[in-house]
């Protein structure tokens, strides 16, 4: 069976009300995978905070979309919206709570004119609770989880892993996932419902097998002294002899086995891998091997191997390495090298990532405009 261009969710309706960070993060996740995703952008554009950061020609986060400019604080932009609204199966919105109820687009009103309608929310803390109304970011949301508080030197303060965790898999990832399984539902029901997607819960969730392991008394309450956050000398990143760094994450005995014959190591020598009281002395002497060569060198070294060694690439090398060349892991579109769509599917393949595009008034038409209005905002963007 061939594959079919589009993407699974070719056919699917998504209405954003744009918005900074995660929840653009989701709409573009579902973009990628064929859903078309028609986002409402202010008009005019905002010059303050973090709105006037991004650039919106090279804002990667706005791919694969269709653009349209209301102001919603104009009867006729509420009005659009309103319509939009009622031709969508899924809305995206991602501001503080009570934002859009102000508005006239609350939940309450966006479904009783679409019953089947997936409403999903993202928030750092959620629709409800003492810090529903209050600011945050990524690391705020992080720190509140406790996994912040892992993540870090022993004896050192907690490290920033970048936005990547609750923006990134508990924002972005979560809202896509929980639209999905609410849009599941609403196909077989026909009732849709909000989606309550708070990034702090999120952090929590991904947090997981950490709990786990605290559980079995597996975790400490300190940093970089555990199994997973470089404590272990498996499993960490070690510097080379030219500045650059290889990671390391050879946890299984027949993985580590390998790592130290390749560093040219006794495996007789680091009987009992687990033993805690051992390891720092074990860092100590790989940290010493990995000095004498090159990040280079040891990648020949490691080669065709299954010792878990890899080098530690910066945002200039990775989409040049020969594995994400092959499998056309990174793409360039509008003059921006990033990050291809994932994952892979067998019978369908996700469009090509593009820059955004101006709504135009045949495509407003079809998602319920009434045909003058639909030209009249494709002309002026409001």
């Amino acid at each position: 069976m061939g594959e079919r261009a589009g993407g699974p969710l070719q056919g699917l309706r998504v209405l954003e009300f744009a918005a900074l960070g995660p929840a653009p993060l989701g709409a573009m996740l579902l973009a990628d995978l064929g859903a078309e995703v028609l986002s409402v952008e202010r008009a005019p554009r905002p010059q303050r905070g973090a709105s006037g950061v991004f650039d919106p020609r090279l804002d990667v986060l706005r791919r694969n979309r269709r653009v349209l400019r209301l102001d919603l604080k104009r009867e006729r932009g509420l009005l659009a919206a309103r319509r939009l609204a009622e031709g969508a199966e899924v809305l995206i919105e991602g501001f503080r709570p009570g934002v859009m109820e102000r508005l006239g687009l609350g939940p309450r009103e966006c479904l009783r004119g679409n019953p089947r309608l997936v409403y999903a929310r993202m928030t750092g803390w959620g629709q409800q609770g003492p810090l529903a109304a209050s600011a945050g970011h990524d690391i705020n949301y992080l720190a509140l989880s406790g996994m912040l508080h892992a993540i870090g030197e022993p004896g050192g303060r907690p490290v920033v892993p970048l936005n990547l965790v609750a923006d990134g898999g508990a924002g972005g990832m979560m809202l896509a996932f929980g639209v999905l399984a609410a849009l599941t539902h609403a196909r077989a029901t026909g009732q849709g419902q909000v989606v309550d997607a708070a990034m702090g819960e999120g952090c929590a969730l991904l947090g997981s097998m950490i709990h786990t392991l605290r559980a079995m008394g597996s975790w400490s309450g300190g940093r970089g002294d555990n199994l997973l956050d470089g404590g272990a000398w498996f499993y960490g990143t070690y510097a080379c002899a030219d500045g650059g760094y290889v990671a390391v994450g050879a946890i299984e005995p027949e993985f580590h086995e390998q790592l130290l014959r390749g560093l040219g190591l006794d495996p007789a020598e680091f009987a009992a891998p687990l033993d805690r009281q051992r390891w720092p002395e074990r860092r100590e002497r790989l940290a010493r091997v990995f000095a004498t060569r090159s990040r280079q060198a040891w990648c020949e070294v490691f080669a065709g191997t299954d010792a878990c060694v890899t080098p530690v690439l910066d945002l200039d090398e990775a989409p040049r390495h020969p594995h994400h060349v092959a499998r056309g892991s990174f793409v360039e579109a509008g003059g921006v090298t990033q990050a291809a769509p994932a994952p892979r599917f067998g019978a369908t393949v996700p469009p090509t990532p593009r820059r955004p595009r101006e709504a135009d008034a045949a495509l407003l038409r079809d998602w319920g405009l009434d045909p003058a209005l639909a030209e009249e905002l494709s002309r002026s963007g409001d």
